[in-house]
């Protein structure tokens, strides 16, 4: 019976090992055969020269020839024997190299140890922060250079859209992966691979054409466009965080403290931002006045990035006013649409019927109805938040299994976004701190407000869990230390933002277009100027 080390090795190996075995079997006979010749062709008789002079001089010759052949007859039959050897240890040498590399069965290398889940687990949110960072940093300087140029920017807001396609789809298999899908181990490593591997196509789709990006803008040959459309951008967006003070000072006299909560302390950190970008704006004219192109240019990506930020800010503030506007003018007809039905409800109660089901369910009308009586007592009662009172209409509904339609399921979606948007302003703004869990509920609360149909209530629960995951984030990360005016003066508050990407005194590079390989390419050192 043949073994199962036999049977594993392949055919091809048996007959190189049987060549082998002949060539050290051929040498080692060659070298017997040579030791033992001189012995065999020895002549037995000296012939006898016809002459004395002749003889002696022949038996001279004779024995310098005799004394040759000996010496001949020894050194060849070695030579073979020390070839055989050699021949023999590289026939070895060869057949241990190819059982340590051999992929079939019986001379399997031992592969590399997986790397834990947990270093798996690691390199996938790490990915997925540095890709997020990536999208969201090319979005807003995409946002200054298109108008500037028109059609040319096209493929530059393709390979956006293609690298956050790729990033959505990582998010996706990341909540389903924090949902515990899929349950088995193998495909949870290769899921965490997968997450990963989209992160870096982002990547790459950006940047494939940062170089393009940067060519067609040219900061670092004429900044002149690009500094003026900063400077005007800073300038209206001034005006309107002004106007936004009032405004929330406003909300604040006309709701309770809980429905300005959401962007509590935006119109501040606005301004902070522009008093940054104050800073980078003035440095950026002074090194172009200087002909320092490259220098001005760093400073100008700098400013734009915060411009950015306080325009993110401040639309969150306009937002909220609008919202609690929508919201109270929504107020009534949601109390009216959520009486009808739960009055269908409760005719549909009294249909033939007992058990724990209709107990249950009657418990759950009598809830719905005292929600419902609370609110009406806000409304009329004083100051309320109308976001606050259209959630609790919702839900109250929801428990029933109704209201996902009419005035009830607009007034779900109203709320669900304007938590959502709220959310989405934060880590945008403070995503220096803010890690992969926080981004990936966020980005699943954004999908399902865009599904077809939206599922507002799931979205809205996901952007709360996204805005306090950020909130905790922010607070272990510390407390930016804002330091005095000039090229340094707020660099801790811009490397918390994103803004900057830290590594220096003065807050290090300004992240720019691009993916991993590009975002850090204003880090080079300044070029002469000339």
């Amino acid at each position: 019976m043949t073994s199962s080390l036999v049977r594993g090795r392949p055919r091809g190996a048996a007959s190189h090992i049987s060549v082998r075995v002949a060539h050290a079997v051929l040498g080692s006979a060659a070298g017997l055969v040579w030791l033992v010749l001189p012995g065999m062709t020895t002549p037995a008789e000296v012939p006898v020269a016809p002459a004395r002079d002749v003889a002696v001089a022949s038996a001279a010759a004779a024995g310098g020839a005799q004394d040759g052949t000996s010496t001949a007859d020894l050194a060849v039959p070695l030579l073979a024997v020390g070839a055989a050897a050699v021949l023999g240890g590289y026939g070895w040498l060869r057949r241990t190299r190819r059982a340590r590399t051999r992929t079939t069965p019986g001379g399997a290398p031992v592969p590399p140890p997986a790397p834990p889940v947990a270093e798996l687990d690691a390199q996938a949110r790490a990915a997925l922060v540095e890709a997020d960072d990536c999208v969201r940093t090319s979005g807003a300087e995409l946002g200054f250079a298109e108008e500037p140029l028109g059609p040319a920017a096209e493929p530059f807001a393709a390979a956006l859209r293609s690298a956050r396609t790729e990033l959505a789809a990582a998010f996706r298999m990341r909540q389903r992966y924090d949902d515990g899908v899929p349950e088995e181990a193998a495909a949870r490593r290769h899921a965490l691979a997968g997450i990963t591997g989209r992160c870096q196509e982002a990547g790459r789709r950006l940047d494939a054409v940062a170089a393009g990006f940067d060519r067609a803008r040219a900061l670092d040959r004429d900044p002149g466009e690009a500094l003026t459309g900063a400077e005007a951008r800073f300038r209206g967006l001034t005006a309107r965080t002004t106007a936004t003070v009032a405004a929330l000072a406003d909300l604040a006299r006309r709701y309770p403290p809980s429905a300005t909560s959401p962007v509590t302390g935006y119109p501040e950190q606005a301004k902070d931002r522009l008093v940054f970008a104050t800073d980078r704006l003035n440095l950026a004219r002074q090194a172009a006045d200087l002909g320092d192109l490259y220098r001005a240019a760093r400073h100008l990506r700098a400013a734009e990035g915060a411009v950015a930020q306080a325009g993110l800010l401040v639309a969150a503030v306009e937002r909220l006013a609008a919202d609690l506007a929508a919201a109270a003018g929504l107020v009534p007809a949601a109390l009216t649409g959520a009486e009808a039905e739960l009055a269908a409800l409760r005719s549909a109660a009294r249909a033939p019927g007992t058990g724990p089901a209709a107990g249950e369910r009657g418990a759950r009308l009598r809830q719905a109805d005292g929600v419902l009586a609370a609110v009406r007592e806000d409304v009329t009662g004083g100051p309320y938040d109308p976001l606050d009172a259209l959630r609790r209409i919702v839900r109250a509904l929801a428990a029933l299994g109704a209201g996902r339609a009419g005035v009830l399921s607009a007034a779900a979606l109203l709320c669900a976004r304007g938590v959502t948007g709220a959310a989405a302003a934060f880590v945008a703004t403070h995503r220096g701190a803010v890690g992969a869990e926080a981004r990936t509920r966020l980005a699943e609360a954004e999908r399902l407000l865009a599904a077809r149909p939206a599922e507002p209530l799931a979205a809205e629960a996901l952007a709360r869990r996204a805005r306090e995951l950020a909130a905790r984030d922010v607070g272990q990360y510390g407390r930016p230390r804002a330091t005095a005016a000039g090229e340094g003066g707020w660099a801790d508050g811009a490397v918390l933002a994103g803004i900057l990407l830290g590594g220096e005194p003065d807050g290090g590079p300004p992240a720019a277009f691009g993916g991993p390989r590009t975002r850090a390419r204003w880090a080079r050192p300044a070029r002469p100027a000339g």
